[in-house]
């Protein structure tokens, strides 16, 4: 064995394989802050359960259908985003959701129901049950791993191309009509898709409850 060692350095065979090149190869369509950033609100939405991932997927869908982002990499970027933050919630739901979630406190026996009638939902219908609520509730019942994650990725699959695309056909006429009415549109534009999370934030809730 020592001796194939020796021979192979001394002819120069490379003993590693260079994975770094794909990643420099790559270049993704359009700024990469816009990538960067809807990563890091998907995550955010899918460890808490709220935050801007939705809105932003969104604006990057409308960015994708003018041309100035990839709709695939979006579609990607979200998805990978959402995955990894569903872990994160995952394991914080896991490690610690439990003992929180049942703690002296105020209204403590209608969250030891709550947390009764969701062992029973998760006994019977568990992969529909982690799509549907929160990637922390998943952990508080402690679902395994071995159906979590792929049931994880589903869910953010689900949510990314759902709403990535829906964006991506809808989106452009809609931007374009509140364009033409100026700042105040603009303003109405924002405050609609800050009530779109915020209504699959309630969805998600109320199907959670």
């Amino acid at each position: 064995m020592t001796a194939l060692v020796v021979a192979a350095l001394r002819i120069h065979i490379p003993i590693h394989i260079p994975i770094h090149v794909h990643l420099q190869l790559h270049r993704f369509h359009g700024p990469p802050f816009d990538y960067a950033g809807l990563a890091f609100g998907s995550v955010l939405s899918w460890v808490a359960g709220i935050g801007p991932g939705e809105p932003l997927l969104i604006a990057a869908a409308v960015l994708a259908a003018r041309h100035k982002l990839d709709l695939t990499e979006v579609l990607l970027v979200a998805w990978l985003g959402a995955t990894l933050g569903g872990l994160i919630g995952w394991l914080a739901g896991l490690k610690a959701g439990r003992r929180v979630f049942t703690a002296p406190g105020p209204f403590r026996s209608l969250r030891r129901r709550a947390l009764a009638r969701g062992e029973q939902i998760f006994n019977r219908r568990v992969v529909v049950a982690v799509i549907l609520t929160p990637s922390w509730v998943a952990g508080i019942h402690r679902v395994r791993w071995a159906v979590y994650l792929p049931a994880n990725a589903l869910s953010a699959a689900i949510w990314a191309i759902g709403i990535g695309v829906g964006g991506f056909l809808i989106g452009p006429p809609v931007a374009d009509m509140f364009s033409d009415l100026g700042t105040v549109g603009l303003i109405v534009l924002v405050g609609l898709i800050a009530a779109g999370g915020v209504a699959e934030v309630a969805r998600r809730r109320m199907r959670a409850g």
